[in-house]
């Protein structure tokens, strides 16, 4: 479907991420924090009747702005990008201090923010089998409840298309909401984090990475990797 292009030659690469590795990778999910509980299958059950109530699902799509472009979560039938208007790509989900974070270096996921615009990948899930699919979604993505950032319908243009689309998007009024930071703040953060499911440099390397390969720049993200990969370089490789 995605013609083959040269692609730009990123500063941040899997030599830096080799730096910065979790002792042990665990890819369970850990206790939920004070406040928050564990979900359980009928809040998800609940949670897509609240979204699509009775209408016919022939086509479902997910719109995947993160992480979810380069490790789906469920299973698709079709693949396309399109872009979202009214909502941005944003390192604004703190603070992450167990997948891709710790206590000492808490960890700054990527979610959707108001303003602007995004670029995406929009996934369409099996007609026969889309709610066991958005179950596997939103076991990954809302482990734990209430969640900071819920799932919403959104309208993605795609080609000649409008397309409504699932994806999720950050709630300001969280407690987990982190807005202000500077490009170079950010980098210090995600230069530095790593918790049990590796680290936020390697989150940032896979996400600009496959962005490029589906024909997205996202300037911002591309700024972010190359201050980090000099992060890096001068936390590791100093005086060689």
């Amino acid at each position: 479907m995605f013609t083959t292009r040269q692609l730009r030659q990123m500063r941040l690469t899997a030599r830096h991420v080799a730096y910065l590795q979790p002792d042990e990778v665990l890819e369970g999910l850990p206790a939920p924090p004070e406040g928050m509980r564990a979900a359980a299958p009928e809040d998800h059950v609940a949670t897509i009747a609240s979204l699509f109530g009775e209408e016919a699902h022939d086509e479902t799509w997910v719109f995947a702005y993160g992480s979810l472009i380069w490790k789906p979560a469920c299973e698709h039938v079709e693949i396309r990008t399109g872009t979202l208007h009214g909502r941005h790509r944003a390192f604004c989900l703190g603070w992450n201090r167990q997948h891709r974070g710790s206590e000492t270096t808490p960890g700054l996921m990527l979610a959707l923010d108001r303003g602007g615009s995004c670029k995406g990948a929009l996934y369409r899930l099996p007609p026969d089998r889309r709610d066991e699919n958005l179950i596997k979604l939103f076991e990954r993505e809302m482990g734990w409840l209430p969640s900071a950032f819920p799932p919403r319908m959104v309208n993605v243009r795609s080609g000649e298309r409008t397309i409504r689309a699932l994806t999720f998007c950050i709630d300001r009024n969280s407690g987990r909401y982190v807005s202000g930071l500077t490009e170079e703040a950010i980098a210090d953060v995600l230069a530095r984090a790593v918790g049990t499911r590796g680290s936020m440099a390697e989150y940032l390397h896979a996400t600009v990475e496959h962005l490029e390969q589906l024909g997205i720049h996202d300037a911002h993200l591309w700024r972010l990797q190359k201050l980090v990969a000099e992060r890096i370089e001068a936390a590791y490789e100093a005086g060689r």
